[in-house]
């Protein structure tokens, strides 16, 4: 978005409220869409599967009961593995979401008083020139 000049001050601010619009909504979608992701991991011979939502907790855990032949301890590391594997996929998933959102949720700088004093200084040049 180019600077605003004196002739364009309306279309600037419509351009930059519009703008600000556009960011909100984008960044709700982009919250939206953190909220349904799942990451989904299974054992390399599948017999335990488990997801889990952006935020990491688990959702689903699917254990085969051929799975329950291993002995304890082993099932154990099993089951913590494809958990951990579901979680750091979901979070790898949010991440990228979050990255992809915080890139488009850029405004323009806003006016500041350097702004504001060169329109008062380019009224008065106006009036008495």
């Amino acid at each position: 978005m180019r600077p605003p000049t004196p002739d364009n001050d309306d279309e600037y601010l419509h351009e930059y409220f519009a703008q600000g619009q556009r960011v909100i909504r984008d960044l709700r979608q982009a919250q939206d869409a953190m909220r349904r992701v799942e990451g989904v991991a299974r054992s390399k011979d599948g017999l335990i599967e488990a997801a889990a939502a952006g935020e990491g907790e688990p959702t689903r855990l699917r254990i085969d009961p051929r799975a329950l032949r291993l002995e304890e301890v082993a099932l154990a590391r099993e089951v913590t593995a494809v958990l951990r594997a579901a979680q750091d996929e979901a979070a790898r998933k949010a991440q990228e979401i979050a990255d992809a959102a915080e890139g488009a949720a850029t405004l323009p700088q806003p006016l500041d008083e350097t702004f504001v004093r060169g329109r008062v200084e380019q009224v008065a040049r106006d009036l008495l020139g």
